[in-house]
């Protein structure tokens, strides 16, 4: 029972560090391969395992190194050599050590999962799938069903973000051998908000919270949901009382700006003001209080802030797209022209690029520039009030008439009463170009 319990110990260690994924569905897995004989245990090996069970992982190598060298084909000693190198963090060596183990027994349960749990810890997910979903359906012999849950939730992690029905499918098989976790109803809640069911979603954070009511992944998670759901007032009072527990979470914290930005709160500001004070170096809280500082109506303070992060990302199209409509609110239409063109270049799908690229040319008198880039625009999305005088006036400047009453006709129609100004300046246009 020695060797069971130290393969235990193995594998909650490297669970509790590994980022895997989710089994196939039980229709496709083949059935449990018997375990092979069980092979006499070399006093070496004996005393090996004894010294691991005490974590003296030098002793264990010194029995271990010279049996395995005159023993090539034993798969339990050179299994305990890579556990002995996994502790010892010769992570190289480890990984030979398991493949070893697995060439002497293709069977081993317990090298394959620590191998693929070990291959996931370096990222390395294409290599460490295969070696798990192999170990799912072996027989895990004295470890039990418990440490086969666990090579199906490692498959869970694995699969979470390219194959989330096949996520599903590996939890599910967890679920079938061991109890549910609060960390598993956590991914079932993300699982089901990434296939679209917000409402299995919520249910399950909400099970997280009646549980934990501090659990910061449960809050987040659920304040998530509720602001793309435009439930602002909800997810405003959910995050204060998450951020009562644990007052200086910054996603927490960044949530609550974003809600009360949405609802144009004033406090919105000097909290993530605050929060970037705390984590300055951070893109996402940066980029934050650069949007939240454009609509409050400070152009050249939320500038300053993308215009770092442009040192940063300079081929980042969002960014130039923000930095351009700051440099337009400041009547730098040049300049923002320039970042409109190379934002659209970048990204020729960029709507809000094409649309800030027509504007500027506007501006900057090159109204065929201007036309190109409402063109491009109605690719993306439908024409507005705005858009509609755009081609207007671009057409006028073009001395192209009919297309000019054309749009202007249009954009009354679509103004409806809400810009005075620019209705005034379409039905003066419109009566000289008609006459």
């Amino acid at each position: 029972m020695l060797r069971s319990a130290i393969f235990i110990l193995l594998f909650a260690s490297l669970a509790a560090h590994s980022q895997t994924s989710a089994p196939a569905p039980e229709s496709q897995a083949p059935a449990p391969t018997p375990a092979a004989a069980p092979q006499p245990l070399a006093p070496e090996v004996a005393e090996a395992e004894a010294a691991i069970a005490k974590s003296d992982w030098k002793p264990a190598a010194a029995k271990l190194t010279p049996y395995i060298a005159a023993h090539l084909a034993d798969s339990r000693a050179l299994f305990d050599a890579g556990y002995v190198a996994d502790a010892q963090n010769r992570l190289d060596d480890a990984v030979t050590l398991y493949r070893q183990a697995i060439e002497a027994d293709p069977k081993s349960f317990e090298a394959h999962v620590s191998l693929g749990l070990l291959l996931a810890r370096q990222n390395k997910f294409d290599d460490a799938r295969p070696e798990l979903a192999l170990a799912t359906n072996l027989d895990a012999g004295e470890v039990g069903p418990l440490a086969k849950a666990r090579a199906w939730r490692a498959l869970a992690q694995i699969d979470r973000n390219d194959d989330p029905t096949e996520a599903s499918n590996d939890l599910l098989q967890a679920l079938k051998l061991s109890p549910e976790t609060p960390d598993d109803t956590l991914l079932a809640a993300e699982l089901a908000e990434k296939a679209g069911d917000n409402k299995a979603a919520q249910a399950a954070y909400r099970r997280v919270l009646a549980a934990d009511p501090k659990s910061a992944a449960a809050n987040a998670g659920l304040a998530h949901i509720l602001i793309t759901a435009d439930q602002f007032p909800e997810a405003e009072t959910l995050l204060r009382a998450a951020l009562q527990q644990t007052p200086d979470d910054p996603a927490l914290t960044a949530q609550l700006a974003s809600v009360l930005a949405a609802q144009d709160k004033a406090e919105a500001l000097p909290l993530i003001k605050k929060l970037h004070d705390a984590h300055p170096e951070n893109s996402a809280i940066t980029r934050m209080l650069a949007e939240i500082l454009a609509e409050a109506g400070d152009a050249s303070g939320s500038d300053h802030y993308y215009t770092a992060l442009l040192t940063k990302s300079p081929k980042d199209p969002d960014l130039l797209v923000a930095h351009g409509q700051n440099l337009t609110r400041q009547l730098r239409f040049a300049e923002a022209f320039a970042a409109f063109d190379k934002a659209t270049q970048i990204d020729p799908a960029n709507a809000d690029g094409w649309a800030g690229l027509a504007f500027a040319a506007s501006k900057t008198s090159q109204p065929s520039i201007a036309l190109h880039a409402l063109t491009m625009r109605s690719k993306y999305l439908p024409e507005v009030p705005s858009t509609y005088f755009l081609w207007a006036t671009s057409y006028d400047s073009l001395h192209q008439k009919d297309a000019a009453v054309t749009y202007y006709r249009h954009f009354l129609e679509a103004s409806a009463g809400k810009f005075p100004n620019q209705e005034w300046q379409a039905r003066q246009r419109i009566a000289l170009l008609t006459k």
